[in-house]
């Protein structure tokens, strides 16, 4: 296509052949009123803002309909543009509400912004127009339609049929009132609409919103408005893999989570799933089954496109990197060096690398063999590992290697102080999980007869009970956190799989502890119901319910109350009183240490989080040692090429009751006596599904925004 000159208020400007003369004003920075007119979307030329005089032309144009045209002479300021203007604004603001500060556009309103630019003023003789088609169809999930503030501009309707192709939206009419509105007047939810969200970006005043709390505002507008991605510890790129899970590319989707996290497999089972918390599809129906999906993904990974990449690795530095444990951060933070061009060594105390993947989360939920080929994979990058080894000494360890980074986890569990305990009796959680994953005999012993009691409301009490219970044991799990009240950390499927099992549940339940027999072996807990707790100066503080006094019968009594680290001051790092490394410049856990050289990462500094949490931390720990080692600290990789999702997505009847898909579940029988996997995950019409549900926030940024005046 060639070029045009053209002449805009005397400067000269060359555009693109068939390029409005509104585009060609603003690429060339010169500003010209407009509101109806998006980049994105075709030209209607309805608010006549965009005037302009063209010499040859009897009357004034609209710029956004008119094309440019060699040695056109176009002026787009003067006395009768002006009053045309002016006229326009007129009309917009007659059912306009004049209360500007109590709108949540207050601020990057565009009609606001063009009210001042053309330092306009309602005219007092224009007669105030009051619709009444403004209340219908206001009440709908994630957007808040406020149709008083719609000055029917169009934007919203060209966008979600033209660009987005769902034609919820469209131009109605009642009663003699023209209204932007859905057929039949349905809400939302019952018209198709998809929830891209095109409408609300497009909206040039408050008149489309996102509802209050949809996006977080403590970041980066880019950020938020995809909250999956937001909330992942390695933002990993969701809706990319989703999208390729929908169009059955599952080689690309394990490509998209590996570009971020080294255990695709491992995290479809037992990934914490944060994103899945801020899912926007939580305010329709439910959230997508992200991880489900990663899981799917990971299974159907047939031809492994992304692995000559992945193993790939850059010419050798000369620099030799120890890292002290082979867990998820240090298996990650290995990956990571290895493939930067460093000589990596990798040490674990146990006989298999996985840290909790192999020794703490039981095998009905992490399958061991799957752990296995994810560290297989990081070990083609010529990470070498040294299993059944412990430092002990870590400044020893220093002086044979450039950088050492100390990734051995929170392994040590908690006992609970509790009146009339016996010792003999107890156990903490990852003692009594290691020695099962181990196929060791728990200390105290538990199997058939053993009355166990678990004492915690998260995953890893769950974990241990649900163990135990195929071990033959009878369960219960006590526990401060109320179920009915959200306070419990376990997931819900954990806590209902386990109650199939057979496990009983006292949540927002405290006790006064345990009662003896006359040989001082505990036989239960005394516990009764609370309808609230704190931790105050004195500790534990609890408002008792009366009268809901019960008694737990146990012999055994199991701790999943919190985790520490098993370091000491012989392994040579400065610790506070829990035990946690610290660096003596701040006093706190961190990145560096007391011990130049020797850096931490993952649970050893934070405390017990999740496996994605550890990895994030050994991707950062990587990044950072990479840095110190002289090289650029980019750890990013581009595994998956893939273009961008197509912004044209169509309509989905009943799209907003789109059920979420349930995976296959190991029936109860068949798993409550031994540690068969229980999550058999999707199948492809299942996956594709629920990958279908997923609301495509990324879309959203496709659109360009509308600059105001101000930006010119």
């Amino acid at each position: 296509m060639g070029k045009v000159n053209l002449w805009i208020d005397n400067v000269q400007v060359t555009a693109e052949e068939g390029t409005s003369v509104l585009n060609a004003a603003l690429d060339a920075g010169i500003y010209v009123p407009h509101i109806c007119s998006h980049p994105d979307l075709k030209p209607q030329g309805g608010c006549k803002l965009c005037v302009v005089e063209i010499d040859g032309e009897d009357a004034p144009l609209t710029s956004c309909t008119t094309t440019v045209a060699e040695g056109m002479r176009v002026k787009t300021k003067s006395e009768q543009l002006d009053r045309l203007r002016r006229a326009s604004m007129n009309f917009m603001f007659a059912g306009h509400p004049g209360d500007c500060g109590g709108c949540r556009s207050f601020g990057n309103c565009e009609l606001q912004a063009l009210f001042q630019y053309l330092n306009a003023s309602v005219n007092p003789s224009m007669r105030h127009v009051t619709k009444k088609t403004t209340k219908i169809n206001t009440i709908n999930p994630l957007i808040d339609r406020e149709m008083e503030r719609c000055i029917q501009c169009g934007r919203c309707v060209r966008v979600c049929q033209d660009v987005r192709g769902v034609k919820v939206l469209d131009y109605q009419k009642k009663d003699g009132e023209t209204y932007i509105g859905t057929e039949n007047d349905l809400p939302l939810d019952a018209s198709a609409c998809r929830f891209c969200g095109a409408c609300v970006e497009v909206c040039p005043t408050g008149a489309l919103q996102d509802r209050e709390g949809t996006f977080r505002k403590d970041l980066r507008r880019e950020e938020a408005l995809i909250p999956c991605t937001a909330e992942c510890p390695a933002s990993i790129n969701i809706p990319q893999y989703i999208r390729m899970i929908a169009d059955g590319n599952y080689d690309a989707a394990v490509a998209t989570i590996r570009e971020k996290v080294p255990f695709p497999m491992s995290l479809g089972y037992v990934c914490t799933s944060y994103c899945q918390k801020k899912c926007k599809r939580n305010g329709l129906n439910g959230a997508v089954d992200i991880k489900g999906l990663k899981l799917f993904a990971a299974k159907h990974d047939e031809t492994q496109s992304w692995r000559a990449k992945y193993v790939k690795t850059a010419p050798p530095t000369g620099k030799k990197v120890a890292v002290v444990g082979a867990g998820p951060a240090g298996l990650t933070a290995a990956y990571y060096l290895a493939k930067k061009g460093h000589d990596v060594t990798l040490y674990e105390r146990y006989p298999t690398c996985g840290g909790m993947l192999s020794y703490g989360i039981p095998a009905y939920r992490m399958p061991r063999e799957e752990v296995q080929k994810e560290v297989d994979i990081i070990a083609e990058t010529g990470v070498k590992i040294v299993p059944n080894t412990t430092i002990s000494d870590v400044v020893a360890l220093k002086a044979d290697f450039d950088a050492v980074l100390v990734t051995v986890g929170a392994s040590g569990g908690k006992i609970i102080p509790v009146a009339n305990n016996n010792p003999a009796q107890e156990a903490t959680a990852l003692d009594v999980l290691r020695d099962i994953s181990m196929g060791l005999e728990t200390t105290p012993k538990i199997g058939p007869g053993t009355k166990l009691l678990v004492y915690g409301g998260g995953n890893v009490a769950y974990d241990v009970a649900r163990s135990a219970a195929r071990l033959g044991a009878q369960v219960s799990v006590v526990c401060l956190e109320s179920r009915e009240k959200g306070q419990m950390t376990a997931d819900d499927e954990e806590i209902d799989q386990a109650a199939e099992e057979g496990v009983k549940l006292y949540s927002g339940y405290s006790n006064t502890g345990f009662s003896q027999d006359e040989n001082g072996n505990v036989t239960g807990l005394n516990c009764f119901a609370i309808s609230g707790f704190k931790f105050g100066p004195n500790g534990l503080e609890v408002d008792p319910i009366p009268g809901t006094e019960v008694f737990v019968p146990c012999d055994v009594v199991v701790y999943a109350s919190g985790q520490k680290t098993n370091l000491d001051a012989a392994f040579g790092l400065e610790l506070n009183r829990p035990g946690y490394p610290i660096d003596p410049e701040t006093g706190k856990s961190g990145f560096k240490t007391s011990v130049e050289g020797v850096y931490t990462a993952g649970d050893v500094i934070t405390g017990t989080k999740s496996v994605i949490s550890a990895i994030a931390g050994g991707r950062d720990a990587a990044a950072q040692i990479d840095l110190i080692l002289g090289g650029d600290g980019n750890i990013e990789e581009k595994l998956a090429d893939v273009p961008e999702g197509d912004p044209y997505i169509g309509r989905i009847e009943g799209f907003a009751e789109e059920p979420r898909q349930h995976a296959n579940i190991t029936p109860c029988e068949e798993r409550r006596c031994s540690f068969v996997r229980v999550d058999n995950n999707f199948t492809e019409e299942q996956a594709k599904a629920e990958a279908v549900r997923c609301l495509k926030c990324p879309l959203r940024l496709q659109l360009h925004r509308t600059k105001l005046w101000t930006e010119y």
